[in-house]
This record gives C-alpha cells, sequence and structure tokens, in this order.
C-alpha cells in the first residue's frame, strides 16, 4: 500500500471529472486500498479518487471513532435528494479552511462494492453529507464552490500568500 499525494486547492486538476469504473480489477482494490491509506494517514473522513488525481469515480470514506469501518464506493451515483440541510465542511483538498454548506438532508443513491455488488441505500446526517461532498469532487465540483464570490476569491488570495511565503509555486 502507498500514501498518495493529496491535491490542493487551487490545483487546476481537482476541476477534472472522474470517469466511471468499467470493471472492478486488482487495480482499482489497490487504488482503493491506496486510498484508505492516505485518507487515515490524513486525519479524513472521505476521500475521491480526483483529489490524488486518479480520474475513476471511486470514494472512500469512514465515519467511524475508531477509524476501522471504511466504506468503498465505486460508480456512486445520487438517484434522490430531500430536503435541506446546513452543515460546517471541511476538505483535505482545502486544509485548514472550514464553512457552512448547505445540502440535501436525505439522500438515495447507489454504487457497487469491491465484489462487484451493486448497493442501494439511503442515508441521512453526516454520511449524506458526505456522500454529497465526495461525488461533487468526483464532478470536478469542490465544497467552496457552494460559497459566496467574495469568499472564494479571499481564499485562494490567502492561499497563494501563504504558498509564497513558503516558497512554493502555483
Amino acid at each position: 500500500m502507498a500514501i498518495l499525494e493529496v491535491l490542493h486547492f487551487p490545483d487546476n486538476r481537482l476541476r477534472n471529472k472522474a470517469i466511471a469504473v468499467e470493471s472492478i480489477c486488482s487495480e482499482i482494490k489497490e487504488i482503493a486500498k491506496n486510498m484508505l491509506e492516505t485518507m487515515y494517514a490524513e486525519s479524513g473522513i472521505g476521500l475521491a479518487a480526483t483529489q490524488v488525481n486518479i480520474a475513476k469515480r471511486i470514494i472512500v470514506l469512514d465515519l467511524s471513532e475508531e477509524k476501522n469501518e471504511p466504506l468503498i464506493l465505486v460508480n456512486p451515483v445520487i438517484t434522490k435528494l430531500e430536503g435541506t440541510e446546513t452543515s460546517r465542511e471541511g476538505c483535505l483538498s482545502v486544509p485548514d479552511y472550514y464553512d457552512t454548506v448547505e445540502r440535501a438532508e436525505h439522500i438515495e443513491f447507489n454504487y457497487k462494492t469491491l465484489d462487484n455488488q451493486l448497493v442501494k441505500t439511503d442515508s441521512d446526517g453526516l454520511l449524506a453529507i458526505c456522500v454529497q461532498h465526495e461525488i461533487d469532487h468526483l464532478d470536478g465540483k469542490l465544497f467552496i464552490d457552494y460559497l459566496s464570490p467574495l469568499k472564494r476569491q479571499r481564499l485562494k488570495k490567502k492561499i497563494e500568500k501563504q504558498e509564497k511565503q513558503e516558497g512554493k509555486v502555483l
């Protein structure tokens, strides 16, 4: 297993759209394992393949306190959105920044497991928020896209200033 590099905003590769996984083979299973290891190393609760520059529709999640209940979603699709709720979100690709985002309160979604089983399920609460957040990544969208243009521009300038101070080139 390997820890992968997590892309950070404003990296344009975060805007890439993922393509469906054709077949669940050993390569896909290895990608999922590496994504889980990366997510745990970064202290995250969710990670989309596009965040590690892999253009495949794969998401890993683990909302458990002990970090021992991983959920791997291959080709996830939201089929129904109901209600609205606001919550404070953060993202491994936008480190140290949190803001309030409005999302659907209840969702129905489908995905395939690594055993190629189709799962149709529904959720609310944190799992629903995470699934929506990570599917957004697969579609080239970040949680900060839900913020006002002014807030996004301020964040981008702040990050660029920090990276300039650290001697990093964007």
